[in-house]
């Protein structure tokens, strides 16, 4: 092993998972399968658990297939995939001699998870660490997503394994950051702004998710939770793509596996503002 440096850097970027000023993050790119020709990679991600992160990301996948753009859904939260249930896939994933093959939706969005490879759905993935992340990556590079204008990626929570391997090993465009309107807002979404600005990933903007509730008698908006995302996004200099109020029924449509069939709005400016953003990029 190298000699390390006065401050225990060996300079050996491949032993060690640090993300650091030295660290070229560009370096662990990983190609994705020789069948795949995907435009645009976008990352959605959040400081902390528990904020609706998934059923954006399903959003927003849905809401770009509706715009024409086709799309695929990479499931990396491998301990608490969530995202086959959402779309009502229960079969397995298929393999063929060229690699693994996505489910698609009803709609046609293509999609892949670590539920779809498990003999029992409510089975727990025991595993540490690096094969979790090795999961993430055989994702990217072993599945046939074909063509894609757009590959959502819902990360896992917080700054852990997952999300630095798919900061690490997957050419993103940007990432958004899902949060919820808590006092904790602004330390939450630093935590992920700074974790993507270290890897030298574009934030294309932030989410607000559990906004408010609306009266079911008045119509009135209820901030339940409080506000704070608009400041947030101010001070690190992101846009606020979109508000998302708590809706029972969208809950009920990822209970039934229909969630494709949601006709509400609430991040129609977001999907257009990124599909633009990146399509302007191109």
């Amino acid at each position: 092993m190298a000699e390390q440096n006065a401050q225990g850097c060996s300079g050996d970027c491949s032993s060690c998972g640090e993300s650091c000023a030295q660290r070229d993050p560009k370096s662990l790119i990983e190609p994705t399968g020789e069948y795949n020709d995907i435009k645009h990679v976008i990352g959605v991600v959040s400081g902390k658990g528990g904020v609706g992160k998934s059923m954006t990301a399903s959003m927003l996948a849905v809401l770009l297939k509706r715009m024409g753009r086709s799309v695929g859904l990479l499931d990396a939260d491998i301990t608490g995939p969530s995202i086959p249930k959402t779309f009502g896939i229960s079969a397995r994933a298929m393999q063929n001699e060229i690699g693994i093959l996505p489910a698609e939706t009803k709609t046609g969005i293509k999609l892949i998870s670590i539920n779809m490879m498990l003999e029992e759905k409510d089975s727990p993935v025991l595993w540490r660490g690096p094969i979790i992340a090795g999961a993430v990556k055989q994702f990217w590079h072993d599945v046939v997503w074909g063509a894609l204008d757009y590959l959502i990626i819902d990360c896992p929570p917080g700054t852990g394994d997952v999300p630095l391997t798919v900061f690490q090993s997957i050419p993103l465009d940007g990432v958004v950051i899902v949060t919820s309107p808590q006092d904790l807002v602004a330390l939450i979404v630093k935590k992920a702004y700074n974790m993507a600005r270290m890897m030298d990933i574009p934030v294309l903007g932030i989410i607000e998710n559990m906004s408010y509730a609306v009266c079911p008698d008045c119509g009135k908006k209820i901030e339940l939770f409080g506000s704070g995302s608009e400041s947030a996004a101010e001070e690190l200099g992101v846009p606020l793509l979109a508000k998302m109020p708590i809706d029972p029924s969208l809950s009920r449509m990822v209970d039934n596996g229909e969630f494709e069939r949601f006709d509400c709005d609430y991040l129609v400016p977001a999907a257009e503002a990124i599909d633009k953003k990146l399509n302007k990029q191109a």
